[in-house]
């Protein structure tokens, strides 16, 4: 008997505080440190052992994804993934879609089976949301093949007009 395809939602919130998932994404500066946006919640949330656990993996490049406990989360473990800076990290696309991608992979490789990312690279990174949104649905979409044990993946986005530029790709890209 086939397995069901992974669900795939889109949600306003705060992805510190995902209870039901395994692993949250984590849209990481070079030293896995903690700063603004997405990376200071999961940070603050986590507490100080997060950034301690980053620090011998660090630095990571723009396309590249590690793993650390979740600590203080309530989720078993976060992928931490540099997205790239728009105009400055060249190729953006495809750069972006490998954290989608290596993220989906490493939670796959750990039996992590639900994930949570945010909006990589659309804060203080400057990636336009429409083109971001596309990018990192059509990444997720492709890539789930790959990593047959996922059963949810989550995209929690800090604000309504996010969600709902994800939920039309998502919408435009399932129904294709």
């Amino acid at each position: 008997m086939p397995l069901e395809s992974p669900l795939i939602e889109c949600l306003e919130g705060d992805i510190s505080a995902q209870e039901d998932i395994d692993v949250v994404v984590n849209a990481a500066n070079a030293e896995l440190e903690s700063g603004g946006g997405v990376a200071g919640a999961l940070h603050r949330r986590a507490g100080p052992q997060l950034a301690e656990a980053g620090r011998p993996l660090a630095p990571i490049r723009p396309g590249q994804a590690v793993i650390t406990p979740g600590f203080d989360l309530p989720n078993a473990h976060v992928i931490h993934c540099l997205g790239p800076v728009y105009g400055r990290d060249e190729p953006a696309p495809e750069l972006l879609a490998r954290c989608y991608r290596q993220a989906l992979v490493l939670a796959a490789e750990h039996g992590l089976w639900r994930i949570a990312f945010p909006a990589i690279s659309t804060g203080i990174f400057g990636y336009p949301l429409k083109d971001a949104a596309e990018v990192a649905l059509s990444s997720v979409l492709t890539a789930l093949p790959e990593c047959p044990g996922i059963r949810l993946v989550r995209f929690v986005l800090f604000d309504e007009a996010s969600l709902e530029v994800h939920q039309r790709w998502l919408e435009a890209l399932t129904t294709e």
